[in-house]
């Protein structure tokens, strides 16, 4: 099923095709949890359902915050 989604990060917006049914959708938007509702799926296309942050638009923030914290460090063991 195409699914749309906007990032809040990137705040690109994305038509994914994810392998839920119309009544998944409703069992979890009902108050479900996804994870039980829609064991199948990865841990991406949860987040996606849940979020519209692609495994991609992770990858990145957790890259750029992981060099910020080194460079933090860094400056702070030159005083």
């Amino acid at each position: 099923m195409q699914i749309k989604r906007t990032s809040p990060v990137s705040g690109i917006t994305r038509n994914l095709d994810i392998n839920v049914t119309k009544e998944q959708l409703v069992r979890w938007e009902a108050g479900a949890l996804i994870q039980d509702v829609m064991s199948h799926l990865s841990a991406e296309d949860r987040e996606y359902l849940v979020s519209g942050i692609t495994d991609d638009e992770w990858q990145r923030m957790f890259t750029e915050d992981e060099r910020s914290i080194e460079s933090a460090e860094h400056v702070q063991g030159a005083d």
